[in-house]
């Protein structure tokens, strides 16, 4: 089958790509490289059924797809706020784009949304029925308010043009890969614990998360677009194991052999105090629950981070 990845060349992004690849799909890669990186694709550009087109989402293209996965737009607070505008052009515009082109060629069709849907959640754990309480003129906001537009396109077409869609809500996801500056709670800890740094904590660190493996998230973004009784869904995919920031910090400081050392900063404007999905669809719909632990995926992660430059910037 051919499918087409927008922000292929990004964290989760290549591993879809990747998977994809693995199971007999040749795939179109689409990124503008502006946080995705083209080394996270390195080992498929010899590839004869991958092909990667270094273009904006925002502009129109033509493909001949059976399948669009959604994937592109900047992910960490840090790069979304640089980021602003064009977050919000992806996940509009783009999201546009796309669902036009999934409507002319039949294709199948994935929006990647976000658990920042929910903003700070007024319901613990959060179903996909829960509609959010998001701030929609906050730092934040440029995130959370076009992730949620890009949604309600993606229904839209769904409804009015019978178009094969569905939303995928992603929480927390961590692994190899993950860019060392863009400002996201594991890259932060590993790379302070293994320059021998305090790690920060923002506030007093009792804000929970749950993170969720980045093999076992593409798993479920794989089966969300392939598996029956998916079309018109929004289906949460994360980790059920909720944490404290303290106890991640901690935790990668016991892998390394580290004394705890934290230092406290106060906490970011929006940042929301808890993270946990409910995940009962999608081990319904999906028969997909995650399976890598937090230490074992951790430990993968930590050794991919010794093997880089932390401080270089990755191309």
């Amino acid at each position: 089958m051919i499918v087409l990845v927008s922000g292929g060349a990004g964290f989760i992004g290549s591993y879809l790509c990747e998977f994809l690849i693995k199971h007999g799909h040749e795939v179109y890669c689409l990124d503008n490289l502006s946080t995705g990186h083209k080394s996270n694709i390195r080992l498929l550009l010899s590839n004869r059924r991958f092909h990667f087109i270094r273009a904006d989402v925002t502009l129109p293209r033509s493909f001949k797809v059976k399948a669009i996965f959604h994937m592109a737009s900047p992910a960490s607070p840090l790069q979304y706020i640089q980021r602003s505008i064009p977050t919000m052009l992806t996940n509009s515009l783009g999201t546009y784009y796309l669902l036009e082109l999934a409507r002319k060629t039949g294709a199948r069709f994935l929006f990647a949304s976000t658990s920042e849907v929910y903003g700070e959640p007024l319901q613990h754990p959060q179903k996909e029925s829960y509609w959010g309480n998001v701030n929609p003129i906050g730092v934040r906001s440029c995130y959370d308010e076009s992730k949620r537009f890009g949604e309600a396109m993606t229904m839209e077409y769904y409804r009015k043009y019978g178009v094969d869609a569905r939303v995928i809500r992603i929480f927390n996801t961590y692994g190899p890969r993950l860019d060392s500056a863009d400002g996201r709670v594991v890259s932060n800890f590993i790379v302070q614990a293994l320059n021998r740094q305090p790690l920060t904590i923002y506030g007093k660190g009792t804000q929970t998360r749950s993170f969720c493996y980045v093999s076992d998230m593409v798993v479920g973004i794989y089966r969300a677009m392939f598996f029956p009784k998916t079309k018109g869904e929004v289906i949460n995919l994360g980790s059920p194991t909720e944490i404290t920031i303290s106890q991640c910090a901690s935790l990668v400081q016991q892998i390394l052999g580290l004394p705890h050392s934290m230092i406290h900063k106060p906490l970011l404007r929006d940042d929301p105090t808890r993270r946990k999905p409910d995940i009962r669809k999608a081990k319904k719909l999906l028969k997909w629950q995650p399976v890598v632990s937090m230490k074992a995926g951790l430990k993968v992660t930590i050794e991919w981070f010794r093997g880089i430059e932390p401080t270089k910037e990755r191309r």
